[in-house]
């Protein structure tokens, strides 16, 4: 954790609430220094940021381990449907992030910021200690899929509460001119519950060997979380209730309705939609594209063993902690919105261009393959049915289902060719033609039969014509790869970084715990949580492995605008009313 130019926890009676234009208010400093005597500084920066560092943890270690996930819980579907229903289940905790924070965000305008994020810490450490206990699709069949996604909802839930209870407890005990840099650190901790996980599989993995690790090694990075609970926990049992609340409490000015003042008061509904669609629809799609289609990407379409996808990701993730903070400090300076602006812009215009030299750097001889060989696949278009079945109950069979199956498990990026109504599909490798054929009318044995033929037949044309099977580990330029994914989180970090002052900010003391968590949690919940599953879902329905970056682009693009002409400037804002 970076704490940068933190203050003395024994100056903290010196410091007042700052007034509208950023100075002190004297009249306020004998009851801000007594109330806030029970918390120093630096122990409600520790508390809120190790609590939502842990919480991260436990998500983010679902998230790296998705591929595995997919195979232990869904092995009843195909390949493609599995990876794509492991995705979703990993955003179905995403799903119910809102009424977590509709739930706590009510208990925390009602009873205090302090009881809400203490149970949403328990239960995230359990919900996750849980996942590691679970019986596998071997073991217990469908059932084990069911349980595992009813513990992604509980953890959702729980998350759901957790970021606005620490991001406005850390700004209600902050200065007004070092606000964005101490709620920095409250975004550092995204990146620490990042490092930590991709840590603990790393060494996990490196100690086991890969057989090891898939068979049982994975749950043990969800049952450490037993220990980190047990740390958050403590932390937090040790603060005291945030001052600016208390405040309100006293004179009798907290919310008996926040719910009604956020959502049915026009002013402040208002408020929270430009919260929502400025700031945080953005912030979703950019981080998560940075942060997991940046994996996913790396791991399924370009081939690149796992564990160095972690070094990776550990490198760049260390980095964006320094990143995070110094962000959030220039936002205290120039103002939030001029970093968020440059955050989404730099996305926007980055992904793709990103994206392409990513191929270049990690698999050139697909790259290669891809520019002297292109794949069409030649198909009626009424044939072709989307690859994505979550329940297993769908049989792709049609000629043009077979190939296209075949494509995308093989990760071969390809470009659909409307034939006439009934056309038997078939396969263009460069100029080498492989038929597909139809099985919907041959008994079971039949099918599997024939599309082991198939699949045989366009995998000897598809190595034939050059495209690796997996990228070369001489060949993978890891340098360029790590610069490369940094564009990426730079441009997360600086949308991130000011953005937990900025929501602060924005919304009055009375119903800021409510107002505040649901466009939070709906921005990086749904716009967010489902871009993994949504993009990977656009790139088998296409074949074109880069499509499903216009799902990112398209939202920040839409954000970016809303933002610029729509959104105010609150650096400086007096938050005590």
């Amino acid at each position: 954790m970076v704490f940068t130019h933190l203050p003395d926890p024994r100056e903290l009676g010196n410091i007042a609430p700052a007034n509208q234009q950023g100075g002190l208010d004297v009249s306020s400093i004998s009851a801000t220094a007594g109330e806030a005597r029970g918390n120093n500084l630096f122990t409600v920066i520790a508390a809120s940021s190790m609590g939502t560092a842990f919480e991260w943890y436990d998500f983010f270690v679902f998230g790296t381990l998705t591929a595995i996930i997919s195979k232990q819980f869904f092995a009843g579907v195909g390949e493609t449907a599995g990876f794509i229903f492991a995705l979703l289940t990993f955003a179905a905790g995403f799903a119910v992030r809102p009424l977590g924070a509709l739930v706590f965000g009510h208990v925390g305008d009602r009873t205090g910021r302090k009881r809400a994020f203490l149970v949403t810490v328990t239960m995230m450490g359990v919900a996750t200690c849980a996942i590691g206990l679970l019986p596998t699709y071997a073991q217990a069949g469908v059932l084990a899929p069911i349980l595992l996604i009813g513990l992604r909802l509980v953890q959702g839930f729980a998350l759901g509460g957790e970021y606005g209870g620490a991001a406005i407890y850390v700004a209600e005990h902050a200065p007004a001119h070092r606000r964005g840099l101490q709620t920095g650190a409250i975004q550092t901790s995204a990146s620490v519950g990042l490092f930590g996980a991709l840590g603990v599989i790393f060494v996990t993995r490196s100690l086991m060997g890969e057989a090891a690790f898939f068979d049982w090694g994975w749950r043990i990075p969800f049952l450490v979380s037993v220990g980190l609970l047990g740390i958050s926990v403590w932390f937090r049992l040790r603060l005291e209730e945030s001052p600016l609340y208390r405040r309100i409490k006293e004179d009798g000015r907290a919310s008996k309705a926040p719910l009604r003042e956020s959502f049915l008061h026009w002013p402040n509904l208002k408020t929270v939609l430009l919260a929502l669609f400025a700031i945080m629809m953005a912030q979703g799609v950019v981080w998560y594209t940075a942060h997991f289609y940046a994996q996913f990407f790396l791991e399924r379409i370009l081939k690149i063993p796992s564990p160095s996808i972690n070094m990776l990701m550990m490198a760049v993730t260390a980095v964006s902690a320094l990143l995070y903070v110094f962000f959030a400090w220039i936002s205290d300076i120039i103002g939030r919105k001029p970093v968020m602006l440059f955050g989404i812009g730099l996305a926007v215009l980055s992904f793709f261009p990103v994206f392409h030299m990513m191929t270049e750097a990690a698999n050139p001889a697909l790259a290669a393959a891809q520019a002297s060989a292109p794949v069409t696949l030649h198909a009626d278009p009424a044939e072709c049915a989307v690859q994505f079945d979550p329940v297993g109950r769908t049989v792709y069979a049609s000629s043009c289902d077979i190939a296209k199956s075949v494509l995308s498990n093989a990760g071969v990026n390809y470009r659909n060719v409307a034939e006439p109504a009934g056309a038997t599909a078939f396969v263009l490798v460069g100029e080498t033609r492989v038929d597909s054929a139809d099985a919907r009318n041959l008994p079971g044995e039949a099918q599997t039969a024939l599309r082991k033929e198939i699949e045989a037949r366009l995998g000897a044309a598809i190595t034939a014509a050059g495209y690796p099977a997996a990228a070369d580990p001489a060949e993978v330029n890891t340098t360029k790869i790590f610069f490369l994914l940094l564009i990426l989180v730079t441009a997360a970090t600086a949308l991130y970084g000011p953005q937990a002052a900025a929501l602060v900010e924005l919304f009055p003391t009375h119903i800021r715990y409510t107002a505040l968590s649901l466009p939070y949690n709906i921005g990086t919940g749904w716009f967010g949580g489902f871009q993994p599953a949504a993009s990977f879902s656009i790139v088998a329905a296409t074949g074109d492995i880069y499509s499903g970056l216009w799902y990112p682009v398209i939202i920040g693009g839409v954000s970016f605008f809303l933002m610029l002409f729509l959104l105010p400037e609150t650096r400086g804002r007096n938050i005590e009313e």
